[in-house]
C-alpha cells in the first residue's frame, strides 16, 4: 500500500506538537482537517496509531513503529527531490558539525556533495553541540548538526539515538563512591546529562578526568580512571555499556537534528541538507 506523504506529515506533526490543533497551525490546516487525515491514515494502516485521552495524546505500540517508517519515507522523498533538482547551485555554506557526528559516514557524504556541487564551497566548523547552537544564533553558521533532547518540529530530524553510561571493560562501578566521571568542560551536553541524572538520583560523583577531546575522554574510560555518558553508537572496543544492575540512573534519548540560521536557507545549504538526509536514509536502510 502506498501512503500519502501528506498523511504521513500530518501524523508526524501531531506526534511532535502533541495535538491536532497545534499540528494544524504548523501545517496551515484546520484541526478537523488534521483529525480527518489521521483517521484516514489509521484506516489505511488497519490499526490505531494514537492513544487519545482528555489530557494527553501518545503513540500506540503500532504508532511507535509506524513513526519510524514514516520518518524514513519522508527523509527519502526530501533527499530525492533535492538530489535531482535541475538548477545549478553555487555559493558557500558555513556548516557546523559536532565531533561525535563526524564518524565514518560524514567524509564520504561530503565527498559526494563536492562532486555533485563543485561550485559550492563548504566552510566546515567542528565544535560542541552547545557552541554550534550559539554560532547559529549569532549568524556565524548557516547550518549545523546538533544533538537535541527535545522534539523540535522546527529542526529537521536526521536520526535518533540515546545516551548510555559507559565504562572500561571489567570496571566495577559499585565499588566507587563518589562515582568518578570523565567529562568535557562546561558547557557540554554530555556533562549536563550525566550530572543532572546523578544529582536527581542522589548519587554522589566527582570529576576524575576532564578533556575537550573525545578521544582523551575515551582513553581515560578505557584505562578505568572513570566512567562517562556517551551516545550508544559511540561505544567501541574497550568501552562497554553499563547495564541497570550497576545502580545508575537511566539517561535520556536524544536526536540529531539540523539547525538553520535566520538567513541560512540558501540553495547551497538546502543541497547540503539533502545530502545529509540521504546519507541518514541509506545508513538506516
Amino acid at each position: 500500500m502506498d501512503y500519502d506523504p501528506d498523511l504521513l506529515r500530518a501524523f508526524i506533526a501531531v506526534h511532535e506538537t502533541g495535538g491536532f490543533t497545534r499540528a494544524g497551525k504548523r501545517l496551515h490546516l484546520s484541526q478537523s482537517a488534521v483529525s480527518h487525515q489521521i483517521r484516514r491514515l489509521e484506516e489505511q494502516a488497519g490499526t490505531a496509531l494514537l492513544k487519545r485521552t482528555t489530557r494527553s495524546l501518545t503513540l500506540t505500540e503500532d504508532g511507535e513503529e509506524f513513526l519510524r517508517h514514516a520518518e524514513q519515507i519522508l527523509r527519502a522523498q526530501d533527499a530525492l527531490a533535492i538530489r535531482f533538482q535541475r538548477s545549478a547551485v553555487t555559493g558557500a555554506v558555513r556548516f557546523g558539525v559536532p565531533e561525535s557526528y563526524v564518524g565514518d559516514r560524514l567524509p564520504p557524504m561530503l565527498a559526494r556533495f563536492s562532486r555533485q556541487f563543485p561550485a559550492v564551497r563548504l566552510d566546515a566548523t567542528v565544535d560542541t553541540y552547545l557552541a554550534l547552537r550559539d554560532q547559529i544564533d549569532a549568524g556565524l553558521l548557516d547550518l549545523a548538526v546538533t544533538l537535541s533532547l527535545d522534539e523540535d518540529p522546527a529542526s529537521p530530524l536526521l536520526r535518533r539515538t540515546r545516551f548510555v553510561w559507559a565504562a572500561g571493560e571489567g570496571v566495577d562501578v559499585a565499588t566507587h563512591a563518589p562515582l568518578p566521571l570523565a567529562l568535557a568542560p562546561k558547557p557540554c551536553l554530555h556533562r549536563e546529562v550525566a550530572t543532572r541524572a546523578l544529582e536527581e538520583a542522589g548519587r554522589e560523583w566527582r570529576l576524575a578526568f576532564t578533556s575537550l577531546s573525545q578521544q582523551g575522554l575515551r582513553a581515560a574510560v578505557k584505562a578505568g580512571l572513570a566512567i562517562t555518558a556517551i551516545l550508544q553508537e559511540d561505544l567501541e572496543p574497550g568501552i562497554v555499556e553499563i547495564d541497570a544492575e550497576a545502580g545508575l540512573p537511566p539517561l535520556p534519548q536524544a536526536s540529531f537534528r539540523l539547525l538553520w540560521s535566520a538567513s541560512g536557507r540558501t540553495p547551497a545549504a538546502q543541497a547540503l541538507v539533502g545530502q545529509l538526509i540521504e546519507s541518514c536514509v541509506a545508513a538506516s536502510a
